[in-house]
């Protein structure tokens, strides 16, 4: 097989090897615009996994690279003179130049061609290249391919808002990855640092937009702008200058980082995308060189098979976007975690700002640095043990075992037991089904326990098995079950009060056709439906009517007078449900409301009723009880609907209205909605409104483990943490969680009448954890 490669950086060198490796006989030749020895960059830095990829790959080149690689374990975190340390983090570092070296020498040994200083056009791919059998787009960050292919290629390229700056040292750092965060008149600086050689460093400068521009580094020269770092940064340098080899560049040294997303890789089955030219990962997590180099291996592996250039294309691609795509959004989490570095630094002490950077990417978790650390890990418990008023005398609390207090009401764990409808009750009345049902989630140890969305009318339902509270026997019927849960455990319980608005009269889901979501039920079955806007939730959902103003005040006192029986029913807290396309949402979302009126419009007239609604239920609850208002925190649909630059300011209005704590959901208001599913992924936004916003809230979303529930609220990503399905699955998941943790203090209480069981549950789990240490 013939090949071009177009661009010499790590990426298509590697492939270049990784061809030659497996079949000699293909003709591989690279071509890149620079001299052999040029490079821009200063040190990259690799994982100890991507060494285990790279070895099983080729275990020559690799060991000559290995043998070179500075290593280090510890993270060294500074801000403003003052240091955390933790280690285990397993990091190598070389040179960008060294390791280039080591590439060509291996690459010209295996019989690659190497073609310097010649620069590519786009003709040449079927001119000069047209005998190729595959082009390989190497070309890195600025790819000439992928640019003028943006449509082909389905590219997204987003620029992000913070500068920064790649510079060097011979202060070489040599102990830890350093991390130093100093605050100018102007604000914060940042620099990312490690040593590469036996004298000399990277120093990444980093900050936000307008430090960048009170400090003036767009009108420095390249050696002014180091220069100025140096001054801010002297106390860690010991004397050392920082060196520029920035000289190319035309204008400010400092850039933007750009980050690439593409959702194909592949044109006309003869040209594909490796390394940056496919795909961008932020430098804070330092893998955009092992991305390319595992492009590589894969990209060879599969063109070396028994199969077509264009089938060998696709099973590369789908094999490397699942991996690229987990990555990229761990690379993206950290990225934003420093593009607000300013609204962590201030909120947090040390040690738990030191937590939040460590974990900034959510790939590295509570239990992920107990294995590299247990002594700092053990150190940053204790200090919130001690934070949150707990007794650490016979050791340190996990995090979601620490109390939390919302006016009067005090929770002795972190964990809630999130709504999720049963679409099981007769004429809205909660039957023996809901009493064993919140009964068991009561007494398995979560601290609040939710109801699934309780409605306010019958015509408020989503289907005709919801629950509701507008009459005296089902009031009578959730006071039961209230009693149950205090009377025989610790649990508070939370109802969440709402109207389906738009999204209402529709078949329970186990009735649904597959493919209709939220089918309506049969014509004859429906109720009128209530609306911002008399637009149907989907094309084949009713059409609701546009509430007037009449409706208004009719639906706010139905949200009163539930709230009343909320209070009669001896509920703890009360939920407004002003999320996922209902009735409230309907109004906040412009993806249902079209209203052109005071209620219509702008934010802060689209919020105007649902902040009607929420002060007139909190003035109907008791002061000393808490509220909380669940919101779509982001609707998933770009500039048409709710952004996360609205959430916050959405957040804000509901506390200013009465509300306590704000429920952090994401999206359900609109099937044209594209998330970005993962762990934990609505997480980054109640991050941002309680962190940005000074807000309260309450984390929801594909959180399943203890790991997530432990590094959501040690890093302060939210105050409270809802699951769901694990509680269908496990109505006793935290007191299982506690035994699995060894953990037996007050914030897992089990009913006395298990102890037996509970005992045995513990006694296994630690056998666990002794085979397994």
């Amino acid at each position: 097989m013939k090949v071009v490669c177009v661009g010499g950086g790590p990426a298509g060198l590697y492939f270049g090897i990784s061809m030659k490796l497996r079949n000699p006989e293909h003709d591989i030749e690279i071509y890149e615009r620079n001299k052999p020895d040029d490079t821009f960059g200063w040190g990259i830095v690799f994982s100890d996994q991507t060494v285990d990829n790279i070895t099983a790959n080729d275990p020559v080149s690799a060991k000559t690279i290995v043998d070179e690689f500075i290593h280090w374990d510890l993270i060294d975190c500074h801000v403003e003179g003052k240091v955390e340390r933790s280690g285990g983090h397993g990091f190598i570092g070389l040179g960008r130049k060294r390791f280039l070296q080591l590439l060509h020498a291996r690459a010209r040994e295996l019989g690659v061609t190497l073609k310097f200083e010649q620069e590519f056009s786009l003709d040449d791919i079927d001119g000069k290249f047209g005998d190729a059998d595959l082009i390989v787009a190497s070309d890195g960050l600025n790819s000439k391919i992928r640019n003028s292919n943006l449509d082909v290629f389905e590219s997204t390229i987003e620029t992000r808002p913070n500068k920064f700056v790649w510079l060097g040292t011979h202060q070489t750092f040599r102990d830890a990855f350093t991390f130093i965060f100093e605050k100018t008149d102007h604000g914060w600086i940042w620099a990312h640092a490690y040593q590469f050689d036996d004298n000399t460093s990277t120093f990444i400068v980093e900050t936000t937009p307008d430090v960048y521009d009170a400090l003036g580094f767009e009108h420095m020269s390249h050696e002014e702008s180091a220069e100025t770092c140096r001054k801010i940064f002297e106390q860690y340098l010991d004397g050392h200058t920082l060196m520029t080899n920035s000289g190319h560049v035309r204008g400010s040294a400092w850039i933007n980082f750009p980050a690439v997303y593409c959702d194909n890789w592949i044109k006309d089955d003869r040209v594909v995308l490796i390394g940056d030219a496919a795909h961008t990962a932020h430098f804070s997590i330092g893998s955009g060189t092992k991305l390319g180099l595992e492009d590589a291996i894969s990209l060879a592996k599969h063109l070396n098979v028994d199969t077509t250039v264009p089938t060998a294309l696709k099973a590369y691609q789908e094999e490397r976007k699942i991996d690229v795509l987990r990555l990229q959004n761990s690379a993206r989490n950290a990225m934003i975690w420093f593009e607000n570095v300013p609204r962590y630094i201030e909120a947090f002490d040390l040690k738990q700002f030191n937590y939040s950077m460590l974990t900034r990417s959510q790939r590295v978790s509570h239990e992920n640095l107990r294995l590299r650390d247990a002594e700092w890990l053990e150190s940053m418990e204790q200090h919130l043990t001690t934070t949150f008023g707990v007794d650490g005398s016979k050791g340190p609390t996990p995090p979601m075992f620490l109390p939390f207090q919302l006016k009067d009401m005090k929770l002795n764990n972190r964990v809630c037991v999130s709504p999720m409808c049963m679409y099981s009750a007769t004429d809205g009345l909660p039957d023996d089904w809901h009493l064993v049902h919140y009964g068991s989630l009561a007494k398995g140890g979560a601290a609040l326990v939710y109801t699934e969305m309780t409605n306010i009318s019958a015509d408020a339902r989503i289907t005709p098995g919801c629950t509701g509270i507008w009459n005296d026997e089902q009031t009578e019927a959730w006071a039961r079950i209230t009693r149950f849960v205090h009377e025989n455990t610790q649990a508070k319980m939370a109802i969440q009060i709402g109207h389906a608005g738009p999204k209402g009269a529709t078949l329970e889901p186990w009735k649904w056709d597959p493919a209709i979501l939220d089918e309506p039920l049969p014509n004859d079955q429906q109720w009128p439906l209530l609306s911002a806007s008399d637009q149907p939730f989907d094309d084949y959902s009713p059409v609701p009517k546009a509430m007037t103003r009449e409706d208004m005040d009719y639906v706010r006192q139905l949200h009163v007078e539930a709230v009343v029986r909320a209070v009669k029913a001896g509920f703890d807290m009360i939920e407004m449900h002003a999320a996922h396309g209902y009735l409230l949402s309907s109004f906040i979302t412009p993806a249902l409301n079209r209203r052109v009126d005071e209620y219509g419009g702008s934010l802060e007239n689209r919020l105007r009723y649902p902040l009607e609604v929420c002060a007139a239920m909190r003035k109907a609850w008791p002061a000393e009880k808490p509220m909380s208002v669940r919101i779509s925190a982001h609707d998933w649909l770009g500039a048409e609907g709710v952004t996360e630059q609205d959430s916050v300011a959405i957040a804000k209005a509901f506390i200013a209205a009465g509300a306590d704590i704000v429920n952090v959901s994401t999206g359900q208001t609109s099937h044209q909605a594209k998330p970005q599913p993962g762990r934990m992924f609505q997480t980054p936004l109640s991050d941002l409104i309680r962190n940005e916003g000074r807000v309260p809230t309450i984390a929801v979303g594909n959180i399943y483990e203890i790991d997530h529930v432990n590094s959501i609220i040690a890093a302060g990503r939210a105050d409270l943490v809802c699951l769901a399905r694990p509680h269908l699955a496990d109505p006793n998941w935290t007191l299982h969680a506690a035994a699995e943790m060894g953990y037996r203090g007050k914030g897992a209480a089990e009913p006395h009448q298990y102890f037996l069981g509970y005992r045995q549950a513990h006694t296994l789990a630690e056998r666990a954890r002794e085979t397994s240490s």
